[in-house]
């Protein structure tokens, strides 16, 4: 928990580019098509959603004697209620680019199947995580999966436009966010899917660096307000803008980067977590508990040494993911999840040469 709510718990041309295409076909020598640079972003949301779990699995106070610890303090202005809405968003953009390769494959355009294996998949994996880190999102992912995207792909993109900007603002507004917010997020990454906006972001550079700008503004306000009232942080208006508004600079951060010098050095580092991103999400939880004991980090105040073990744990999923994924196509738990969707055997090894 945050002190009052909690998370439910690009590039040059060549980074822009149509380049990982694994979405939904099942088959690397004929992949659908995927924009590498999606999974950069899903990887720095990795980054941040590590460093707000630990301490909710671990149960770490954010106070003593009603006094806010510094690191948490900045943790919840920073990293709190900002990744959780781009790992949600960044579904609903798969979940359709899914669809569109689900009806493509089966005969008929006769998707459903395959959709309602993805997202049992999925549900069977959330309720097993559930165990050892009360609050995750799988499970949550599953069911408003098959509640709000699987209807509204039936539905006229501008009516799932419209859905997720209102899914999106009403809870930020009324509520303070929260996991209110993830089917609005669902259907506003469906939109951005269905009206083909990923797929031409290497000329979207201007309209980037203008909503990031914007996002920076509205954060720059609301962040001072928020910092006033900690205490109700999660179930205030200004904590869910400020979350918000600091995910869009996230991503359209990232996303300018991508696009100088640095783009190369972050996609190496962002791109292989964000490919496995489930398989990693979930041996993090493992790692958390394996080592929270020998660093004596439950309940403990040792928020300096969970940094550290947040770092050390990216930089071994960082280099584990790289070493994989040369060989493999998919993640180990990416693999499963994929031959369960379309009821195969996938083919996974990298042919050498």
């Amino acid at each position: 928990m945050t002190f009052g709510g909690g998370d439910p718990a690009w590039a040059p041309p060549n980074v822009l580019a149509v380049s990982d295409t694994s979405i939904a076909t099942g088959r690397p020598a004929a992949r659908t098509a995927r924009v590498s640079t999606v999974d950069a972003v899903r990887g720095l949301a990795l980054c941040g959603i590590l460093v707000t779990n630990i301490p909710q699995i671990i149960l770490m106070p954010r106070m003593v004697d009603g006094e806010p610890l510094p690191i948490p303090t900045v943790l919840e202005l920073t990293a709190h209620q900002r990744f959780f809405p781009i790992f949600a968003f960044l579904f609903g953009l798969s979940f359709a680019l899914f669809l569109d390769s689900a009806e493509r494959r089966t005969e008929g355009g006769r998707r459903l199947l395959p959709t309602v294996r993805r997202l049992i998949a999925l549900a069977v994996l959330g309720l097993v995580h559930q165990q050892f880190q009360p609050g995750e999102a799988l499970l949550t992912y599953a069911i408003v999966g098959a509640v709000v995207l699987v209807p509204a792909s039936l539905l006229p993109r501008p009516l799932v436009l419209v859905g997720g900007l209102a899914g999106t603002l009403l809870p930020v507004s009324i509520f303070g966010g929260g996991v209110l917010l993830v089917p609005g997020l669902f259907l506003l990454g469906m939109a951005t899917a269905r009206y083909g906006i990923v797929h031409t972001l290497a000329r979207r550079g201007r309209a980037l660096a203008v909503l990031c700008l914007g996002a920076a503004i509205v954060a720059a306000v609301a962040l001072p307000i928020q910092a006033g009232d900690l205490m109700n942080s999660g179930f205030n208006a200004s904590s869910g803008i400020a979350g918000v508004a600091l995910a869009v600079v996230y991503v359209t951060g990232l996303l300018l980067l991508l696009r100088t010098p640095l783009g190369a050095g972050l996609s190496a580092v962002f791109t292989p977590l964000g490919r496995m991103a489930l398989t990693n999400y979930l041996s993090a939880t493992a790692l958390i508990l394996l080592a929270a004991g020998p660093l004596d980090l439950s309940n403990s105040t040792r928020w300096g040494v969970m940094l550290l073990l947040a770092l050390g744990i990216l930089v071994v999923q960082c280099a584990a993911s790289s070493w994989w994924l040369r060989r493999f196509a998919y993640g180990p738990l990416e693999w499963i999840w994929r031959c369960v969707t379309w009821w195969e055997i996938v083919p996974n090894r990298r042919v050498a040469g």
